[in-house]
């Protein structure tokens, strides 16, 4: 647009066209002397600016300029986050984040395996984000499970962090909660463990073991003398009739 936009200045125009289109997120990108190759990525809450993180395009190298096979388009991406900064400070734990948001595609019930082809590489070092995009290749191994490869397809990208505008803890707390419909309701006696295994609690009366029902044996079978004992006293024998 011929507009003036300066995010970082004046929200207004960002705040409009996401209420307008009804967008929670946001990719600004701009270029000139001061910020060259700029790019600044957000997201809103309630139609307001939550997070706005500036980044600085120092390398850049195209999905053409590389000459593999490519994914299909719309193929959901697996995110991978390496380095410790992602964890220790704030402004890279709101860019993780952030990139999270509008990476991670659309929610979806189940996954195949030959669906997992698409590697999307984040790595914090030196104080740069190098991004990478990968292919992921299924060969043969000889057993059940593939061997994998990573083959790199394009675009790469190494960014610097610029200007940050992060929500205060509070408001980012309030944007984190879910309203009490989209909850999902808590079920009695059932719980997950990590790996997603499902455990249920079930309740049962006591039991008399004495009348169990076992397996019927030879050896299991009570004498007469313990039938007797049991009844109260001893059976008289019947005569034999003549």
């Amino acid at each position: 647009r011929k507009n003036i936009t300066r995010p970082f200045e004046d929200q207004t125009s960002l705040e409009f066209f996401s209420k307008k289109s009804d967008c929670s997120l946001f990719l600004f990108g701009s270029h000139n002397k001061k910020r060259p190759n700029n790019l600044i990525i957000g997201r809103m809450f309630d139609y307001h600016v939550l997070d706005m993180i500036e980044l600085g395009v120092e390398k850049f190298v195209s999905l053409k300029d590389v000459k593999n096979s490519k994914c299909p388009e719309g193929t959901k991406p697996m995110l991978i986050f390496a380095g410790d900064i992602f964890d220790v400070s704030e402004e890279y734990r709101r860019l993780k984040s952030l990139l999270i948001d509008f990476f991670r595609g659309p929610s979806v019930p189940s996954i195949r395996l030959a669906g997992l082809e698409y590697v999307l590489h984040f790595t914090a070092a030196d104080g740069k984000i190098y991004l990478r995009s990968y292919k992921v290749l299924l060969k043969k191994s000889g057993c059940k499970i593939p061997r994998i490869e990573l083959e790199e397809m394009g675009p790469s990208l190494d960014l610097v962090m610029r200007r940050t505008h992060l929500a205060s803890d509070d408001l980012y707390k309030l944007s984190l909660k879910q309203p009490k419909a989209l909850k999902p309701k808590k079920k009695k006696n059932i719980s997950h463990d990590v790996f997603g295994t499902t455990y249920g609690r079930i309740h049962m009366q006591k039991q008399d073991l004495g009348k169990l029902q076992t397996r019927k044996m030879k050896g299991l079978r009570k004498r007469p003398a313990e039938k007797a004992a049991e009844g109260g006293g001893v059976s008289p024998k019947k005569s034999k009739s003549a």
